[in-house]
């Protein structure tokens, strides 16, 4: 058997007798969730510098006391120019890591995996910190009078149609995004976390180098499916050099582009299988957004089958994302083995009590090790 596929046998040994639920434990590598609830990277766009503050430590914290398994930090910039906007999070400087690491420890210290994402926004970058913009008519990106920078992209094409074009990316300057993952990477195992996830979706940079609707290259990072996934294979595999191979490495991909012609999820399944044999431990199963003006049938549930399937056709742990709210939904797709872990985003806003409420829901434990970290009777209070 491969490793991943060992580490999920080992993972649900203890459970033979019955299927894994969504309070039951998760090992991967060294590291255990004591649920199978996953916080989702959230962009705050409340960062100065790229430095994490006060605001990220209560909100990421409140998470972890709320009970989720696994908090993973929003998608935090490998360099500057990688932000989405000027407020977004960044992890391109050793200076972000001391607060980072207050935040880990925190959310360590009550019973939470802390993780972080890290990510490029490509050709997406330079845009309007949304808290500010006025109206959905507003124009969104920056402008470098407005403190906007150049994006950067595969192909000089941008992600708006008459937007502003992207630099198409050199080769040497390929590789130099690259390290600055891997340099990424190395920063966030120095801050304490205990899971990475590499952000290749939603029409950020990686995701727009695998997508045929956003790569026209013609050299050797474009064109064929071999070409277009080498970006995110050679990132994977630095990045794999620098993080403990014990330590859970994760990738989100847009596991589908919804769009004839575009990327598919059996694509996503075939990308996993590579992924999986670099030492990727889970494929976290989102999609879409690798341009704009695409339009997408949105609902309960929606992207679950992409998790499904890429788990099924790759062998390899997924976590499950998209419009997740009930209880007993997110733990039907647990035991009929659709997904590893389920990740929530606005449900978690919401709600950063969800998990005590979905356990009280279904009569069920928080999962290990919470009256470890918890005051005692502390869910009857919630």
């Amino acid at each position: 058997m491969s490793n991943t596929v060992n580490k999920l046998a080992e993972a649900t040994e203890s459970t033979q007798d019955s299927p894994p639920n969504l309070f039951s434990p998760l090992t991967i590598g060294k590291v255990t969730l004591r649920n199978r609830i996953g916080v989702s990277p959230m962009c705050q766009y409340a960062s100065v510098d790229g430095f994490a503050n006060d605001w990220h430590l209560v909100h990421l914290g409140s998470r972890a006391i709320g009970g989720a398994g696994l908090v993973i930090v929003e998608a935090s910039g490998v360099e500057a120019r990688g932000r989405i906007c000027p407020d977004d999070m960044g992890i391109y400087k050793d200076e972000h890591i001391d607060m980072l690491r207050k935040i880990a420890e925190f959310m360590e210290q009550y019973g939470a995996v802390p993780g972080i994402q890290i990510a490029h926004a490509g050709r997406k970058a330079s845009t309007k910190n949304p808290w500010k913009i006025g109206n959905r008519h507003e124009k969104q990106e920056l402008s470098d009078a407005e403190g906007g920078w150049q994006p950067v992209a595969p192909s000089a094409v941008p992600f708006t149609p008459g937007g502003r074009v992207p630099h198409e990316l050199t080769i040497a300057e390929i590789k130099e995004i690259q390290l600055a993952f891997q340099s990424a990477a190395r920063r966030a195992l120095q801050a304490g976390f205990k899971w990475l996830e590499i952000h290749g979706a939603h029409g950020y940079l990686l995701n727009s180098f695998y997508s045929p609707l956003a790569n026209f290259r013609t050299d050797e990072y474009g064109g064929s499916f071999e070409n277009r996934i080498r970006m995110i294979v050679e990132t994977t595999k630095l990045v794999r050099e620098v993080w403990p191979a014990d330590l859970p490495l994760a990738v989100r991909l847009s596991a589908s582009d919804w769009v004839e012609g575009g990327w598919t999820v059996d694509d996503s399944a075939k990308l996993a299988k590579i992924l999986k044999d670099l030492g990727v431990d889970l494929i976290d199963c989102s999609s879409a957004y690798v341009r704009a003006g695409d339009h997408y049938a949105y609902g309960p549930g929606w992207q679950v089958p992409l998790a499904e399937t890429v788990r099924k056709e790759a062998g390899i742990a997924t976590a499950a994302v998209g419009m997740i709210t009930d209880a007993k939904q997110a733990d039907d797709i647990i035991r009929q083995g659709k997904a590893d872990i389920v990740l929530l985003a606005r449900e978690l806003m919401r709600d950063p009590y969800w998990p005590y409420h979905a356990a009280r829901a279904l009569e069920a434990d928080l999962g290990i090790n919470a009256k470890k970290v918890l005051p005692p009777n502390y869910s009857y209070a919630i």
